[in-house]
Order: C-alpha cells, then sequence, then structure tokens
C-alpha cells in the first residue's frame, strides 16, 4: 500500500504566527527551522512513496525548497491542516493507498510512530483513520495539568473505547483522575500525538462536512471526524525514552530544545 505524506504549514496561526520559520537549536548548537525539523522527521520514515510540504505561504515554500522538500502550493481558505492535505492531494493529482498528515509543529515524532500508525490503518479495516496515542507517565501529566493551570494548551489528551475507537478529544486533561502519580509511573491518561493516517475517501470527504459545535470549542480539527460518524483508530505508541512535545507555544521553544539536548539531537 502506497503511503504519501504531507506536511502541512501555515504562516498565519493565532497562537504563534510565523512558526513553521522558527529556529530550534539541537544538540550540537546546530539551528535549523521548525519546518525543516519536521521534513527530516518524515523523511526517516522507512515506506513512505512521497514526503510533501503543503503552504499557502511564499516565505515557507522558500525555506522548504532551500532544504530540498517538494513543496505544493494549497488554497488559503483551507481552515486546518487536514483540509490543506485534502487539497494537496487533489493537487498532486495522484493516488496513494494512506495519507500521513505530520503536523509542521511535530519535529520530535519518532518514525516509528508514523510507521506504527500506517501499520495500524492498514490492519484495521472498519477504520477510516488513524492516530497515534502515547500512554503520559506521571511527569508528562503533571506538565500537562500545569500548563492547563497556567492557561496554556500544552498538548491535547484522547479517550477511546472497544477496539480502540476515538470516544474523544480535548485540550483539557482527560479523563479526570485525582490520583498521585510518580514521575516516571503510568497514568490513565493518553497524550494525544497530533499525527493522522487517513484512507483517501475520508481525507477527501473531510472539507465538504461542516465544522460542528465541539470542533469550535476545542479548535481540535479530528473531532470533526467524530461529529461525522467516522472510525478513528487510536494507536497506542510507545516512547522508547524518545521524549515527544510539539511547538504549541513560543514557551515551547526552549522546552523543545531543551528535550533535544537532552536526547542529543542533532
Amino acid at each position: 500500500m502506497s503511503v504519501l505524506i504531507v506536511i502541512p504549514a501555515r504562516y498565519a496561526s493565532s497562537r504563534y504566527p510565523g512558526k513553521p520559520l522558527v529556529a530550534l537549536t539541537g544538540a550540537t548548537g546546530v539551528s535549523k527551522t521548525l519546518i525543516q525539523r519536521s521534513w527530516e522527521a518524515a523523511m526517516a520514515v522507512s515506506g513512505a512513496a512521497r514526503v510533501v510540504v503543503a503552504t499557502d505561504d511564499s516565505r515557507i515554500e522558500a525555506e522548504a525548497l532551500g532544504f530540498g522538500a517538494e513543496v505544493v502550493m494549497t488554497s488559503e481558505d483551507c481552515q486546518n491542516g487536514t483540509e490543506r492535505c485534502a487539497d494537496a492531494y487533489t493537487r498532486l493529482g495522484e493516488t496513494y493507498d494512506i495519507v500521513v498528515n505530520l503536523q509542521g509543529d511535530a519535529p520530535l515524532t519518532p518514525a516509528w510512530f508514523i510507521e506504527e500508525l500506517v501499520a495500524g490503518l492498514r490492519a484495521d479495516a472498519g477504520a477510516e483513520l488513524a492516530t497515534p496515542v502515547l500512554r503520559c507517565e506521571g511527569a508528562m501529566l503533571a506538565s500537562l495539568r500545569a500548563d492547563r493551570m497556567a492557561g496554556r494548551v500544552g498538548g491535547t489528551t484522547a479517550v477511546f473505547g472497544a477496539g480502540n475507537r476515538g470516544l474523544y478529544f480535548s485540550k483539557e486533561v482527560i479523563p479526570f483522575t485525582a490520583a498521585p502519580y510518580a514521575a516516571e509511573a503510568p497514568t490513565p491518561v493518553f497524550h494525544h500525538v497530533g499525527v493522522y493516517a487517513y484512507r483517501p475517501e475520508t481525507l477527501l470527504a473531510y472539507p465538504t462536512w461542516t465544522m460542528g459545535p465541539l470542533e469550535k470549542l476545542e479548535g481540535l480539527e479530528q473531532l470533526r471526524f467524530l461529529e461525522n460518524g467516522r472510525a478513528v483508530l487510536c494507536v497506542e505508541v510507545e516512547s522508547r525514552d524518545r521524549q515527544f512535545w510539539e511547538l504549541n507555544n513560543p514557551n515551547d521553544v526552549a522546552r523543545i530544545e531543551g528535550m533535544m539536548a537532552e536526547m542529543g539531537l542533532e
């Protein structure tokens, strides 16, 4: 089954304008933009037939072309990364069995997250899209809670039921648990990793649906699938001692750089 990886990137982020062009310094002092690090993460995935950056901004296009990426220019009207992936897929004019959305703010996404995501969708004929979830240890849960207490969106959490079918995604920390957890202890909270693998027909249907009330409230694009009764497969992945975080806010730059330093990532 052929796999296309699309990296949607926009300049006019409401929370962090110009985010794809923000520089991140690695453990060796090498500085690269967020979009380049996200592209390098995609290029490390085995089995992908093609990797493209999808954007509507000439500055991001120029940066991506400069480090050797293939770029697809998309409409300015795309409301989120999924719509941009659908637009890019249509403009490419080629057929793939699975389309992966590796959002341009997730440079620490390990290759095996995406490889296991694709494998999960291949194995589950009833699922229309798949997304990875990572069980929080106590330290990560404490970090998520601290962000919310400070009024920041530090990450998204997911709950799922039988067959690992997604039930809900939220910027709040769900499910509720009052229990204390040691830093390395497993918890019942799952961090949603912002990567998606779609069947093309489901991806192309997405922009035709009206944005529902839950998507509007949470600002989470994946809720549109749930609001339209689509089967979302949550694939649990293992960190393998790899730290993971998405760049959502300006203060996440120092956090991600610190993680790269600890892991020795260039």
